[in-house]
């Protein structure tokens, strides 16, 4: 069984911790190790996800077993929007296509749901093939691209995909 836990700046430590585990695997063959070292940095040190957090991401980690196997963040009407934006969505290699994804994006959308949002949308590097095929598995469509420059020479080249919301019905 997956339990989705919403996370607390007592959590940063676990979050970056899991980061160092998930995130350079992910990438490793899409970006160079200066990349990735310059990335872990501004998006995992313990000040950016503190600050991350005082400017409205809401983390949530993946347990399974009692471990954690994956974390996402997300913001809720982004830029005073009716969508969700998915900030980070990584689950552990070993963990991978037995549910953690789906069941962290279906978390993020009951979230945007309670907000009023009616979408979910994120950004996907354009060579993260396995990233793509799980959001296009999961009904995303690909909204736009979009090139991000991040500084220190760095640029994120993305696809921004987005799955439209809808209310329940009672």
């Amino acid at each position: 069984m997956i339990r989705i836990v919403a996370a607390t700046k007592q959590h940063i430590p676990t979050i970056s911790e899991l980061a160092k585990h998930f995130w350079p695997v992910a990438f490793e063959s899409i970006l160079t190790a200066e990349q990735i070292a310059y990335m872990m940095e501004m998006m995992y040190s313990y000040a950016a996800l503190e600050k991350q957090m005082n400017e409205g991401h809401q983390y949530a980690i993946a347990q399974k077993n009692n471990e954690n196997v994956g974390y996402v963040s997300f913001e809720t009407s982004h830029n005073q929007s009716n969508k969700t934006k998915i900030h980070k969505l990584y689950v552990s290699p070993n963990h991978q296509r037995l549910g953690v994804g789906k069941e962290m994006t279906d978390y993020v959308a009951l979230q945007a749901l309670e907000s009023d949002n009616n979408a979910l949308f994120l950004n996907v590097n354009k060579h993260n093939t396995k990233a793509i095929n799980f959001y296009n598995k999961h009904h995303f469509f690909l909204a736009k691209e979009e090139i991000i420059d991040i500084g220190n020479g760095f640029v994120m080249d993305d696809f921004v995909f987005e799955l439209t919301l809808k209310q329940p019905t009672v």
